[in-house]
């Protein structure tokens, strides 16, 4: 019989962070806590896919939080299904070991259509007329009203955007409590993403991170609870640490200037045209996949991105290959941005000619990453939330509305600390807890954390 496991994603934990988080030390004052290797990009999708296979960007092919899908023409970021995740999946190897087997995924990426017996994603239910309300996706269908007739809808508007904050992280750790004691799985993986937030919005060492770290210190308790209650063994990791970093870097608007980035316009707008250009960028925080129409273009674009300031390294065929990311999902060219750099997605040259969505939360629309959307336009941050303020009023009215509050370049100026890079300092790096001292480990790579729960859990 296995061992009940309860694995908790705290997004953003370091070493440097656990000082302020007494509640999560204990875990580790119990059993251990140990280094945990990331891999390239150290982004969410890519490291939770590494995780729950085993396996290298290469094999399972997430290559980032979003890329350029090639069979659609299309960049699309943040997709939801785990079909598009290759190699097999930690569920499916502990099912081999012990049929029936049951696991929940509580908000860990790519969880609709992952064959797991309970499931709880973020999903906006969006209206006919344009409206976007905050909700969630479930399986089973039934598990909705059990949960948001218990601790309320899920609060959507507090997972991203100028409002992100502790709400989510809270009804997160609650709805998994929920789920636990009403369906007793023998594994639960919860995503916790707090930290991401104000370690971005003000920088790791800023008194917020700080305060951020306590903040859900305290609210991770109780879910630590419930599972000592339940004698489950507990696992905390992290995909990366957030480190300082407040230079943007504009690779599309380079490669616009060179003519290789080309856009179409509609109503004054323009829009990146990837259907045309030679070649293009898809931001995803310090990491940049350039996909490069004709191959004969490849050494002209590499040596224009190594010249731009910013960049620290270009992954050619064989750098990607060095560092299991040679996946045809992956750009001719992968750019690593230097330590206090992180990449924008912006290709326009003019703010006047900017699609509307720049200015929203809008993370399915722009065709790379944006932090800026975690603030009210810092170029006139009482302007933008008088805005909400009326778009909120419209949207009660029935009324269509924009909720136009994202700063262009202004935005991109406020931001204060990211990732993407591969840790330069151990202190700055994920690391792993555990509340079983058996299982000690002196540190574990990410492809090595599969292994290490089947192992935990005794299958």
């Amino acid at each position: 019989m296995s061992k009940k496991l309860l694995v908790i994603d705290v997004v953003g934990l370091t070493p440097k962070l656990l000082k302020h988080m007494p509640r999560l030390r204990s875990v580790a004052s119990k059993g251990f806590q140990a280094p945990l290797g990331t891999v390239l990009p150290a982004v969410t999708c890519t490291v939770q896919s590494t995780f729950l296979t085993g396996a290298p960007p290469a094999e399972h092919g997430i290559v980032g939080n979003g890329w350029y899908f090639r069979e659609l023409g299309e960049v699309l970021l943040w997709r939801q299904h785990n079909a598009l995740v290759g190699g097999e999946k930690l569920w499916d190897a502990a099912r081999r070991a012990e049929p029936g087997y049951t696991v929940a995924n509580i908000c860990w990426w790519y969880a609709m259509g992952a064959d797991v017996d309970w499931t709880v994603t973020p999903r906006p239910i969006y209206y006919a007329d344009g409206r976007k309300e905050p909700d969630c996706y479930t399986f089973p269908p039934e598990l909705h009203d059990e949960l948001t007739s218990a601790i309320g809808p899920f609060p959507l508007f507090t997972y991203w955007g100028p409002g992100a904050g502790l709400p989510s992280s809270r009804w997160i750790c609650q709805a998994a409590e929920r789920v636990m004691s009403t369906h007793d799985p023998d594994l639960t993986l919860v995503y916790v993403p707090h930290l991401d937030y104000d370690l971005q919005r003000f920088g790791p060492g800023a008194q917020e991170a700080v305060a951020a770290a306590r903040e859900l210190d305290k609210v991770l308790a109780p879910l630590l609870d419930a599972a000592a209650r339940r004698g489950a063994t507990v696992v905390v990791l992290s995909e990366y640490g957030i480190t300082p970093a407040r230079r943007p870097v504009d690779v599309n608007r380079l490669l616009r200037a060179e003519g290789l980035l080309r856009v179409y316009t509609q109503d004054g707008m323009e829009y990146l045209d990837p259907w045309t250009s030679r070649a293009f960028a898809v931001a995803d925080h310090q990491i940049a996949h350039v996909y490069v129409k004709d191959p004969a273009d490849v050494p002209q674009v590499a040596k224009l991105c190594a010249a731009l300031p910013g960049v620290a390294d270009v992954l050619d065929e064989q750098g990607k290959a060095a560092h299991g990311l040679d996946h045809p999902r992956s750009g001719e060219l992968v750019l690593v941005a230097e330590p206090d750099a992180w990449f924008t997605y912006y290709y326009w040259l003019d703010d006047g000619k900017a699609p509307d969505f720049a200015r929203l939360v809008e993370i399915h629309r722009k065709p790379g990453y944006d932090p800026a959307e975690l603030f009210f336009d810092p170029a006139a941050p009482g302007a933008a939330k008088k805005r909400a303020a009326v778009a909120l009023a419209r949207k009660k009215l029935g009324m269509r509305y924009l909720m136009s509050v994202v700063g262009l370049d202004a935005g991109a100026r406020a931001v204060r600390g990211s990732h993407g890079r591969l840790p330069d300092d151990p202190d700055d790096a994920p690391v792993l807890l555990c509340s079983d001292p058996s299982a000690a480990r002196d540190g574990l790579a990410a492809t090595e954390v599969k292994g290490f729960l089947l192992d935990l859990a005794g299958l």
